[in-house]
């Protein structure tokens, strides 16, 4: 199994009995094409403010950000008490050991009485913030096969099946090619504070809400004529992403075949409040 790190903060003096625990995750998404010349991954370039290199980011501040709150409360003279940091290192890959490896790190960890869980986002730098509600995810990883191998599309085009064509008629079940909203079946109720809080974070943020994120020019983003839609939308439905594919070579490299199979992983973000063994049923 990867490694599961716990670092133990003993209790101060006239700290009270409270057991925490800090929760975060040390590995990170998978890094993608796309770099500048003489940019990559994994080798560091410092140019102007700015260094480049691992990408895709994520949670590398939940050490440091425990570390920083306790210290501050050292500095200060505040009780502290009995603080337990647990980093998960597979956390990217879905967690497949992490119960068995919490059960074996348990006299470690203790038995806490409060969980904050360092994985989330923030709205802005100003203040500090909680989730109030988080998405979940159901992957599945579909190959639609017809020849048993590629062919030469002026030999076979119109008698043997195009598999991308099925692959795009499958995916179009599960959610609206020109909406991108998703099937019915994954749609929950929403909860009673769910749009009052997202009428709240519009009049705060307004479109700042999306152009943080940049777009080429003449995209828009999604239902940015109605930004309490676009925060439910963002917080409280489904949304389909195709994360990865197989059976596709490099356009650059592609012949005329029509080609044996064609495969995609499927992500589909979660309402909160949606059993995830029923989505995935659902979907299959």
């Amino acid at each position: 199994m990867t490694p599961l790190i716990v670092y133990v903060v003993e209790k101060s003096e006239h700290a009270k009995d409270t057991q925490l625990m800090f929760y975060g995750h040390l590995d990170k998404q998978p890094w993608m094409d796309g770099w500048d010349e003489g940019l990559s991954p994994c080798d560091p370039v410092i140019r102007g403010d700015y260094m480049y290199g691992r990408g895709s980011s994520d949670d590398g501040y939940a050490p440091f950000s425990t570390m920083l709150a306790i210290k501050n409360a050292q500095v200060q003279g505040v009780p502290v008490p009995r603080c337990a940091l647990v980093l998960e290192t597979e956390e990217e890959s879905g967690s497949p050991n992490l119960i068995d490896l919490l059960n074996a790190a348990k006299s470690f960890i203790g038995e806490p009485d409060y969980l904050f869980c360092l994985d989330s986002g923030a709205f802005d730098y100003s203040q500090l913030w909680l989730t109030s509600s988080l998405r979940g995810i159901s992957l599945h990883d579909m190959t639609v096969s017809a020849a048993k191998s590629g062919y030469h599309s002026g030999e076979v085009g119109g008698i043997v099946p195009e598999t991308f064509r099925v692959v795009r008629e499958l995916l179009n079940r599960l959610d609206d090619p020109l909406t991108g909203k998703c099937m019915k079946e994954l749609e929950t109720e929403l909860p009673a504070y769910a749009r009052p809080e997202a009428e709240r974070m519009v009049k705060l943020a307004g479109h700042g809400m999306c152009k943080k994120y940049k777009m080429h020019e003449g995209v828009k983003y999604c239902s940015e004529e109605d930004l309490v839609e676009m925060y439910l939308n963002n917080t409280w439905r489904a949304n389909l992403a195709i994360t990865g594919a197989g059976g596709l070579p490099h356009y650059t490299k592609a012949g005329n075949v029509i080609r044996a199979s064609t495969s995609v992983r499927v992500s589909m973000r979660l309402p909160p409040n949606m059993d995830a063994s029923k989505a995935a049923h659902v979907i299959k």
